[in-house]
């Protein structure tokens, strides 16, 4: 029987898996749907249960079968996932509540101020290669002492999304590297290990995973979880890590200066680098393997929004919205969108940012919305691009992947705005593609310095448009300092901390 790899992908919005061959060569690609809760403003949950490990049950079993029918045998398996995520679970690694989000959850705004005030922004910045946001994981953990005290009385464990299914498959508590370098501020960037001091002060009690590199053979598939899965007994898994950056290595985003730009739900910015040279406004991050680093940041929303627009819209085929948009000229006759309405994460990271539509005439229709969402993504990406150029970062590589590549228009959007060409990678599955070929480096079935994603098209920007999206990003850089003061006078009537003249609030 021939020796086949498993990559599974827990998404915001649906998971994905791979089956390989160690060289690549894909044998089969499922998918599952899974609902986002967001049980109130600022808040972005998932059932670990149902949707998690549900997910991954789902998709081992539809994927074991088709090992099967290849006369093939899954020899190793690595799952990935949205992060950095708090999941608090009890000391057998049971979840003691719904997993908060990562930085589409911005419930602990006062955690992130109290504990910038206690540490300062220039120590954690250095010490920990981030500053707070809602990305980071440290003020979710003081949220969750603070507001569900019965909840972190019994919590012993802090998982992710990969980390939860690694514990479920082999039974260890382990944190990778990557992850854990999101857990700001627990986390030294510089030496690799966790700031012991700041985590007993925020988190007193818990005891943190041990620490792997996503690479890393943790443990082997049990008896339990192989009846469960459909999985062999006794088959290596590796750690995995945090989706973005498995989808990066998916499209061999691997060398200082490639930048990867990971199209979906929310959009990804991904950038190796020689040294890492903390910055503000951006998330500096151990990488995927030991001495690499990346800078990174991302926007909070970007497909979510199309997917907005859509269900307002009444449901339409999405082939639909992106053929009236591409029927729309640039710029959709004079619209920006701040694409806030989730907040943002860096560069601006504040959560109390809110969405922004400004130019609207009765001679828009849809098809001019549609495209200044895509537009206004496009303005949030060169905002990143701008930051990481003030970092240092060289950008020399910029690499398009995710569900929003399958299209034409989008790319050639961002391209345009950019004024930068974009690779488009022959497989664009995604992480759970990077998590076959981690899979293969841990097992030793695939060479650790394989390349085997090539670039199938490129996107080029075209230059007539070049002035228009100029004029039109000037505005959109303008429109936030303009506007954040109404945008968090309405965030807090919608977040019910609007004060009162009696010295209360507006209670939802």
């Amino acid at each position: 029987m021939s020796d086949l790899l498993l990559g599974i992908d827990i998404g915001t919005s649906s998971s994905k898996g791979v089956l390989a061959r160690p060289d690549g060569t894909i044998i089969a690609v499922a998918e599952r749907t899974h609902p986002l809760s967001l049980p109130r403003p600022g808040w972005a949950e998932h059932d670990a249960e149902t949707t998690w490990w549900g997910d991954f049950l789902a998709l081992c079993r539809e994927l074991a079968g088709r090992a099967g029918k290849e006369r093939g045998r899954i020899a190793a398996v690595c799952t990935s996932g949205i992060g950095a995520c708090l999941l608090a679970a009890d000391a057998d690694g049971n979840p003691l509540r719904p997993a908060i989000l990562y930085g589409i959850d911005s419930r602990a705004t006062r955690e992130i101020a109290e504990l910038t005030e206690r540490y300062g922004a220039d120590a954690i910045l250095a010490r920990s290669g981030t500053l707070l946001s809602s990305q980071a994981v440290g003020p979710k953990l003081a949220w969750l002492k603070r507001n569900e005290p019965e909840v972190w009385a019994r919590t012993r464990q802090l998982l992710m999304a990969n980390t939860f299914i690694v514990e479920r498959l082999t039974g260890e508590y382990v944190l990778d590297h990557h992850s854990a370098s999101q857990c700001d501020p627990l986390y030294e960037i510089q030496t690799n290990r966790w700031a012991e001091d700041w985590a007993a002060e925020i988190a007193p009690g818990l005891e943190l995973p041990r620490l792997v590199w996503p690479g890393e053979v943790v443990g082997r598939v049990t008896a339990a979880a192989a009846a469960e899965t459909g999985l062999p007994a006794g088959i290596p898994v590796a750690a995995g890590s945090i989706d973005a950056w498995l989808e990066a290595l998916s499209v061999d985003v691997r060398e200082p200066g490639d930048v990867m730009l990971m199209y979906g739900t929310t959009l990804m910015v991904v950038e190796v680098v020689d040294a890492l040279r903390p910055y503000p406004g951006l998330w500096g991050t151990t990488g995927l393997f030991p001495g690499t680093s990346t800078l990174s940041t991302g926007l909070a929303t970007s497909g979510a929004l199309t997917g907005w627009l859509r269900e307002i819209a009444g449901g339409p085929p999405y082939e639909q919205l992106v053929a009236e948009a591409a029927a729309t000229p640039p710029g959709a006759d004079g619209l920006v969108v701040l694409p806030y309405f989730a907040g943002e994460r860096a560069p601006v990271d504040d959560p109390r940012a809110r969405g922004l539509i400004l130019g609207l005439t009765l001679s828009h229709g849809r098809g001019h919305l549609y495209r200044t969402l895509l537009e206004a993504t496009g303005y949030g990406v060169r905002h990143i691009v701008e930051t990481l150029r003030a970092a240092g970062a060289r950008d020399r590589r910029l690499v398009a992947v995710g569900g929003g590549t399958r299209g034409d228009l989008w790319p050639q959007v961002v391209s345009d705005i950019l004024g930068r060409p974009q690779e488009i990678p022959r497989v664009t599955i995604g992480a759970s593609y990077g998590d076959v070929l981690l899979a293969g480096i841990a097992s030793g079935l695939t060479r650790p310095d394989v390349r085997w994603n090539a670039p199938a098209a490129i996107v080029e920007p075209v230059e007539e448009r070049a002035g228009l999206y100029d004029a039109l990003y000037a505005s959109y850089r303008a429109l936030y300092p303009a506007t954040r003061d109404h945008m968090h006078a309405l965030a807090d009537i919608q977040l019910g901390t609007t004060p009162l003249p009696n010295g209360g609030t507006i209670d939802h």
